[in-house]
């Protein structure tokens, strides 16, 4: 069972809420491949418009007594393995209090086992180390326009995804589900895209929204 996004992070919204002088910095972590990296259409890099300065433009509306840090520690064309390989040394190094982990996209190259392994080594050092995962499922890219074996390995993905986010009781942002809804409600993927596997600005804003349903305002 994955936790509910609104208390998932109560002890990170307490500090959140803290103003000087008894307030401190709170430290998010965006780990993963070239969307939190900021990549639109490669090699083109837009990290204003990327969802980790999105989330933290989000976060600071919502808290704004508050002292944030939004770190990407994102590399470009990673896939989770190597991602986790470094997970802390680059990660947990700047004491997050929190970290998403989106490897999805690009895990689909690599086998089911494989990032299973990778994924769950990454959520275990986080919760020993007292941070919070968030895990995100992919975003989507053109492979669903032909429903072909990268499209059927994106959909694997995203269900193992799932199934870890609930076995280890992490945070789950699905943004699979998100695009999805915003296909199913009429709008066309182009829409969310700035390259055949990037999103774009609206994408990003989606993904977002969608992490910042762990950071309610009170």
């Amino acid at each position: 069972m994955t936790p509910d996004p609104h208390t998932y992070l109560s002890p990170v919204l307490d500090a959140l809420e803290q103003r000087w002088p008894e307030n401190r910095t709170v430290c998010i972590a965006c780990h993963g491949h070239s969307v939190p990296a900021g990549y639109f259409a490669t090699p083109y890099v837009d990290t204003l418009h990327a969802y980790p300065q999105q989330l933290l433009a989000m976060v600071k509306e919502r808290f704004p007594f508050a002292v944030v840090n939004v770190v990407t520690t994102a590399i470009g064309g990673e896939t989770a393995v190597e991602g986790a390989a470094r997970f802390t040394t680059d990660v947990l190094s700047l004491r997050p209090d929190v970290v998403t982990i989106d490897y999805g996209l690009n895990d689909r190259y690599c086998d089911l086992s494989a990032a299973w392994e990778a994924w769950k080594s990454m959520i275990a050092a986080a919760q020993r180390a007292g941070v919070k995962p968030i895990l995100l499922t992919p975003s989507w890219d053109i492979s669903y326009y032909e429903k072909n074996a990268d499209w059927d390995a994106l959909c694997a993905h995203a269900q193992q995804i799932r199934s870890l986010a609930a076995e280890t009781e992490a945070g789950l942002c699905d943004v699979f589900r998100v695009f999805e809804r915003y296909i199913e409600a009429g709008g066309a993927l182009a829409d969310l895209l700035s390259h055949q596997n990037h999103p774009g600005q609206l994408g990003h804003r989606l993904i977002a929204q969608a992490i910042g349903a762990f950071f309610p305002a009170r």
